[in-house]
């Protein structure tokens, strides 16, 4: 298993100008981002990550498009891997950060968390790239050509569980700005101001 603030520091040198999704599963990627392309999306319904990754994908086919999604999130919205795998975006990179556990919750632990392969669901979904990594080594050594694939491309990495066990309303967000300026920093970029 690696950490995720570890994975996310190897991701952060191969990301180009790609826009970035931090929902559940990359919530450190705000602590290391520099630009006012990417998108804290935090807590919405668990599961929606994904369709906004395909939408936002959809809209800016020039982007490359990267979300770093949960396993709980995936598991929630299982249907979302189809529907990506159809739509097809070739710019379009979902990475899931699978923790074995409902982090935000509690820590609950997911089910057969061990067996599950989500790599091989999103290959039986249809996506035409999938890989599964536990090892930093691994990830890093092969994220430059995973980058270099045309998408939809599935990325599940075995992470350390961080779980906060305050509850949910009771706790720090860890969001750097907040969602209206999101909005107009990311109006300003794409010149929509």
């Amino acid at each position: 298993m690696m950490y995720t603030a570890e994975m996310l520091k190897v991701f952060a040198q191969h990301r180009g100008d790609a826009i970035v999704i931090s929902g559940r599963g990359g919530k450190h990627w705000m602590e290391i981002s520099d630009t006012v392309m990417d998108l804290p999306l935090g807590d919405p319904a668990m599961g929606g990550h994904s369709g906004f990754g395909l939408g936002l994908a959809l809209a800016q086919p020039d982007k490359r498009v990267v979300l770093f999604d949960s396993e709980g999130d995936i598991l929630m919205s299982m249907g979302q891997l189809p529907t990506i795998a159809e739509q097809a975006p070739a710019n379009f990179y979902h990475f899931i950060l699978d923790n074995e556990v409902y982090a935000t919750t509690g820590g609950q632990p997911v089910p057969n968390s061990k067996n599950v392969d989500y790599a091989m669901i999103a290959k039986g979904a249809g996506y035409p790239r999938a890989f599964n990594f536990s090892e930093l080594d691994e990830f890093s050594k092969a994220l430059p050509d995973i980058l270099a694939k045309p998408g939809p491309v599935f990325v599940s990495l075995k992470v350390w569980p961080e779980v906060e066990n305050t509850p949910i309303g009771q706790r720090v967000r860890w969001r750097k700005k907040g969602a209206d300026k999101v909005v107009s920093d990311l109006r300003s970029a794409l010149g929509t101001t």
